[in-house]
């Protein structure tokens, strides 16, 4: 399975299969990191108005020195502005410097109170979805691409049968991007984004901080195989998936250099780490942190009840 260098996306654009993350990454820090990745060749950044540090990501562009339209950026919509979705780009455009984004994402299908101290159910995130699907329609020069982020297969059904239904004010979206890494491989998600033309993007691929999957025997392994370190195998395990793409996150200069160095695994490497969740499962980001219960993924339904 060679690793990808980038793949289409169903607008036709081009997406970097790495990108830099910046979840957890902390002001004072990320902008340092965005500069170190832009400069050694990084093509994408991945940021949200959650993570609270799209002014210092817009910094460290800056400070870059690389032009804008040569890498891909991505950020994504809050949960407490569902009803404000257009007034959210504009604030997420301002602090980031710049007059468009490759890619801006429904961060989750779960709208929130200001401060994300619960759900507000009065709101379908279906209609949110729509006044981004507008947004993007009328301002070609603001969005080249609209996207989700933590849906799961349940939620994507109903988002594409109100598109199939309404196909002139729906758009399909062009990336899902969910939790993916050898404890959490959501074959179910990926399949069927591939299977609809939507590329799903990896976050947190290392299984999130401290991972106990840098210290799995089987990562270890192939690593060693590969002379390569533990973390360079779970990144390269989601850039050989096809029509996926992979944001490992680091504000360490060393390690943001590292990470970037992508191997192929053959199919049975691959099979071989995807076994790891049959004897440990688990997520860095459960869904029932918004109040929305599973939001449709089956191993969260033990949120539903």
């Amino acid at each position: 399975m060679p690793a990808s260098k980038s793949v289409k996306l169903n607008t036709g654009a081009e997406m970097p299969t790495v990108g830099l993350g910046t979840w957890k990454s902390q002001p004072g820090a990320v902008e340092h990191a965005v500069e170190c990745a832009l400069k050694n060749g990084y093509k994408s950044i991945d940021t949200a108005a959650a993570y609270q540090n799209e002014t210092e990501v817009g910094l460290g562009i800056k400070n870059s020195g690389v032009a804008r339209e040569s890498f891909f950026l991505t950020t994504k919509l809050d949960n407490p502005d569902h009803l404000v979705a257009e007034e959210a780009l504009a604030k997420s455009l301002k602090n980031l410097g710049t007059t468009y984004l490759d890619l801006w994402l429904m961060h989750w299908p779960a709208p929130m109170t200001a401060g994300c101290t619960g759900p507000v159910k009065t709101i379908d995130w279906l209609d949110t979805w729509k006044s981004m699907s507008k947004i993007y329609k009328a301002h070609p020069e603001k969005l080249r691409a609209i996207g989700v982020s933590n849906f799961s297969v349940k939620y994507l059904e109903r988002l594409l049968e109100a598109q199939k239904q309404d196909p002139e004010n729906i758009v399909v979206p062009a990336v899902n991007q969910v939790e993916l890494h050898p404890s959490c491989p959501q074959q179910d998600v990926v399949d069927f984004c591939r299977s609809h033309g939507i590329v799903v993007t990896a976050y947190s691929p290392l299984g999130s901080d401290n991972s106990p999957l840098l210290e799995n025997e089987i990562v270890k392994k192939i690593a060693a195989k590969h002379n390569v370190q533990p973390a360079n195998v779970l990144v390269s395990l989601q850039a050989n998936r096809p029509g996926v793409t992979v944001l490992p996150k680091s504000v360490t200069n060393s390690r943001i250099l590292s990470n970037s160095t992508i191997i192929d695994l053959t199919k049975e490497e691959m099979d071989e780490l995807h076994t790891i969740d049959k004897i440990h499962h688990f997520r860095a980001c459960h869904p029932s942190w918004t109040g929305w219960g599973s939001l449709g993924f089956p191993d969260c339904l033990d949120a539903d009840k």
